[in-house]
């Protein structure tokens, strides 16, 4: 029989993060609504007991949000960015005291490890921690005028509203990830989270909650609408949210952009990923195997910086594939929260049918299995969400290998000749958001990272796809959506500039030397 709640300690979690067994699903900071919406059940990949239900948010508890969120904006902006920034830090000593909870809950919730669910939370510290020394980094320009007895300058003002639609995989990091630039920006921000994984985002609201109400920060700072695609659908189009942060597949991605596009509003979108390894001749083995195997199998393959594909120089092939062949046989699927098993389950029954529809499409265009896949059945595996991670040795041309899937199939391809071949067949998906080279070659890693080399937002050398670091913007190219979200100046897509030009004189002379006379 598979371990039960009160031996995992979710009972006890869910009481510290203050969810009920029925929950609201609108909040504007301090302050639920009274929710009567489709009743969301939010179950558990692990062990498939119900966790907790959610009372969907209306059309009409959306409206009262972003009514809410105007007003709090109006607040909120004359806050100094420091001030701002000061919550923010009180944030992340916050979720340093909810660490180990929150990030049970999200390996419970979503089906990652108990590590990665750590993780998880301290993706969330560490933005809060970037997004505090931004809040006093928040620079514009000054500029020579044209015109004499004149100063230009740019300026960075909050947006106003920022919508931020999350998915399932990340629950609460990618959350974090915009509303701490946000805040400190000056911004509110309106949350709809996957209603795959609703109790993670009660969660964090009621830790929000307890530092927002320490610090008096306006309501409708923090919003949070859960429920289905529809209200998606209603933020994109709003004309009050000026910039709509989504994540997930490339479909949701072109509606998204398409929708908020047709109003003339902004966009930040973090979409799939086809993710490449390139091995060639002189990649270091020891360096290869942990890169490529936690890429693959990280989170069930559910990363949008997943490893998908291995691009192997013919010259090594067989003893790399050897090797992480090899490798798979020594994983150990099943419960994430038991420390000891690399690999959770899938996050639902529609993730396994896909995982194994993939399976066969590849079967079918030629591939050859090299890992068998299939679906775990027993003690342990009751909820039938635990799947095997597979190895295919693939065509890049092939339609599944040209797909993202999230899950853990991983396709094997043959390259020879020189590099640029492999990055030619790398850059030849239609996504374009993590990559990776493993050489000992300078001119190899070099030719990656040129303009003729990966045309991915990230390319790594000798480390693999999977993971992302706070300082760097993280985003992608092609399908993938091409935004930035984290570090180095991704925060300005969470404001407006302005360019202002001051006359400190008694004359107005025009630019471009025109004359005007009255």
């Amino acid at each position: 029989m598979a371990e039960t709640r009160t031996d995992l300690g979710i009972e006890a979690i869910l009481s510290q993060l203050g969810i009920e067994k029925n929950n609201n699903g609108a909040s504007t900071g301090g302050h639920w609504f009274n929710t009567r919406g489709e009743v969301i059940e939010s179950i558990s990949p692990v062990d498939g007991s119900i966790i907790a239900t959610v009372n969907a948010a209306t059309e009409a508890d959306y409206e009262a949000v972003i009514l809410k969120a105007q007003e709090g904006f109006k607040e909120w902006r004359k806050w100094t960015a420091p001030a701002r920034g000061e919550v923010v830090r009180q944030l992340a000593t916050k979720l340093r005291e909810y660490k180990a909870p929150l990030g049970k809950l999200v390996s419970y919730e979503m089906g990652k490890s108990y590590q990665e669910g750590l993780g998880e939370v301290q993706e969330m510290i560490d933005i809060c921690d970037f997004a505090v020394g931004l809040s006093r980094q928040l620079h514009g320009l000054t500029m020579h005028s044209e015109r004499p007895g004149h100063r230009m300058y740019e300026q960075y003002h909050p947006l106003g509203i920022v919508g931020i639609i999350s998915a399932f995989n990340f629950p609460v990091a990618v959350w974090n990830w915009n509303t701490a630039l946000a805040w400190v920006c000056g911004d509110v921000c309106v949350w709809k989270p996957s209603e795959k994984a609703p109790i993670t985002a009660i969660a964090c609201q009621e830790i929000t909650k307890e530092v927002f109400d320490a610090n008096g920060v306006p309501e409708g700072v923090s919003g949070l609408v859960i429920g289905g695609a529809d209200l998606g659908v209603l933020m994109s189009n709003d004309k009050r949210v000026p910039l709509v942060s989504a994540t997930g597949s490339t479909r949701m991605g072109k509606a998204v952009g398409a929708a908020v596009g047709a109003r003339l509003g902004k966009s930040l979108l973090e979409l799939g990923g086809n993710n490449a390894i390139i091995i060639t001749p002189t990649a270091d083995l020891k360096i290869v195997l942990p890169g490529a195997v936690f890429g693959a199998v990280g989170t069930g393959g559910q990363r949008c910086t997943s490893t998908r594909r291995l691009i192997i120089h013919e010259d090594v092939y067989d003893t790399f594939v050897n090797a992480i062949v090899n490798a798979y046989g020594q994983l150990k699927v099943g419960n994430p929260l038991d420390e000891s098993n690399h690999v959770g389950p899938l996050i639902d029954h529609d993730a396994v049918n896909a995982y194994l529809k993939a399976l066969e499409d590849a079967k079918a265009e030629g591939g050859t299995i090299l890992v068998e896949g299939g679906v775990y059945e027993g003690k342990g595996y009751e909820s039938g969400c635990y799947v095997k991670p597979a190895i295919v040795e693939a065509k890049n041309s092939f339609k599944i290998v040209q797909h993202e899937t999230f899950a853990p199939i991983l396709y094997i391809m043959k390259y020879s000749g020189d590099v640029s071949n492999a990055i030619a067949i790398q850059n030849d998906v239609p996504q374009g958001l993590s990559s990776a080279i493993m050489t000992n070659s300078i001119k190899e890693s070099e030719a990656f990272l040129s303009a003729q080399g990966s045309d991915c937002g990230i390319a790594n050398v000798n480390i693999g796809t999977s993971g992302a670091e706070i300082g760097g913007a993280f985003g992608g190219e092609k399908e993938t959506g091409g935004g930035r979200e984290s570090g180095s100046d991704a925060w300005k897509v969470y404001m407006r500039r302005q360019t202002n030009t001051i006359n400190y004189t008694d004359d107005l002379p025009l630019a471009q030397g025109i004359k005007f006379e009255l």
